[in-house]
């Protein structure tokens, strides 16, 4: 764990390469810095979409404008 203190920078352009970095204490894996990966929304709500059937897809009918008032 001191190594990673003292090289933390080094670390995190490894990890921005695309590696993993397990760091340890007392032979032991505490941590693991990981690449991030972008999730998509669809990526995010896909579970909640398995019964499409119950899902309503429909659009709304457009409102019509409000009247404005002049300032």
């Amino acid at each position: 764990m001191t190594e990673a203190k003292a090289r933390f920078s080094g670390l995190l352009a490894a990890v921005e390469a695309g590696e993993t970095v397990a760091i340890m204490r007392r032979g032991r894996v505490i941590a693991r810095l990981v690449p991030d990966t972008p999730i998509s929304a669809a990526e995010v709500f896909r579970p909640l979409w398995k019964d499409q059937e119950e899902i309503d897809l429909v659009a709304p009918a457009d409102a019509p404008p409000e009247p404005v008032t002049p300032l």
